[in-house]
This record gives C-alpha cells, sequence and structure tokens, in this order.
C-alpha cells in the first residue's frame, strides 16, 4: 500500500481539493451548503485557520487556507470538517464493503489534494483556479454568477472587477 507523508508547516498557506465520493450528477454540497457553511464554523472555532479563498462545487470545493503560527496540522481540520459533515446529513449514500469494514460514511474521497503556495505569483494562480472553477465546469457562463465563491469578496475589496473573466481566456493550466 502507497504510504502518503504530508508535512505539517505552522503558518503556511495551503491550496486543497476536496471531492465526494460519488461525484456523478451529485449536488450535495450545494443542496447541504448552510449544513456545509456550520461546520466550517464550528471547526474554524476550535482549530482556527482563515480561508483565504474558497468556492464550493456541488460535489467538491477548492480553497486555499492559512494555518496559524503554532499549529501546520491541516488533516485533522479536514478529518474534523468531514466527520461533521457526514454526520449533520441523512445516510442513505453508497458504502463500499471497504467502508463498512470501517465504519466510515460513502460521503467523501479518503483522500485530498493538498499543494504548498509557494510564493505570491502561486498564490495568485490558484485564487485565479478557485474562482475560474464555476465557468471551467459549465454552470455559469460568467464568474460572478456563481453564488458559492469567494469571488464576491475579492470584488468588494477591490482585488476583482466584477466582470473579472467574463470575455478573456484564462491561463490557468497546470494547478490540478
Amino acid at each position: 500500500m502507497t504510504e502518503y507523508r504530508r508535512f505539517y508547516i505552522p503558518n503556511a498557506m495551503w491550496f486543497f481539493t476536496v471531492n465526494l465520493e460519488e461525484r456523478k450528477n451529485n449536488q450535495l454540497l450545494i443542496d447541504k451548503i448552510d449544513e456545509l457553511r456550520n461546520v466550517f464554523r464550528y471547526v474554524k472555532q476550535r482549530k482556527p485557520f482563515h480561508i483565504d479563498a474558497i468556492v464550493i462545487m456541488p460535489d467538491h470545493l477548492h480553497c486555499i487556507w492559512t494555518l496559524p503560527p503554532d499549529d501546520g496540522d491541516f488533516s485533522v481540520r479536514w478529518n474534523m470538517l468531514k466527520g461533521r459533515f457526514s454526520r449533520s446529513i441523512d445516510h442513505g449514500e453508497r458504502i463500499s464493503k471497504s467502508r463498512q469494514k470501517r465504519r466510515e460514511r460513502g460521503i467523501w474521497q479518503r483522500r485530498l489534494w493538498a499543494h504548498l503556495i509557494e510564493d505570491q505569483d502561486d498564490y495568485n494562480r490558484h485564487v485565479d483556479y478557485i474562482h475560474w472553477n464555476p465557468v471551467k465546469h459549465g454552470h455559469v457562463k460568467n464568474v460572478i454568477d456563481w453564488q458559492y465563491s469567494s469571488f464576491h469578496r475579492f470584488v468588494k475589496q477591490g482585488v476583482y472587477e466584477e466582470n473579472w473573466g467574463k470575455s478573456e481566456a484564462l491561463d490557468i493550466k497546470g494547478i490540478e
């Protein structure tokens, strides 16, 4: 079995992709957006971190977190998030024998994608990728039209114009 090694760096900034186990035609994260928001608040109160950017898609999410100066363990935060969200919703998903044996729900993929943000250019590319994702997946034609995104906060802060990404072809390949 492959052994994955995670590096835990206090005060680091990380880009994450977290997927539902069953992605095809799954709207769970949007259908249960209030529960997901409550879970994020709950975990942030107990294990602080800052959400720099985020987009919630129907079947996955992307985000950038900055961890506190004294704690670099993002895995414990994701375990709390996934577990609490799973407990907040009704059962009914397909559960594999492997997951049954471990008494796991079948909501989330076990693994996640984590990338340490290296510099300002890396950060900018990942923030753009996060905000462009709903357009990339065909959910909206304009970035501003996706309500489950930190894009709106970035517009209020003057980082983006409201029409950002509307007609330009963005070069944000190689992020996933």
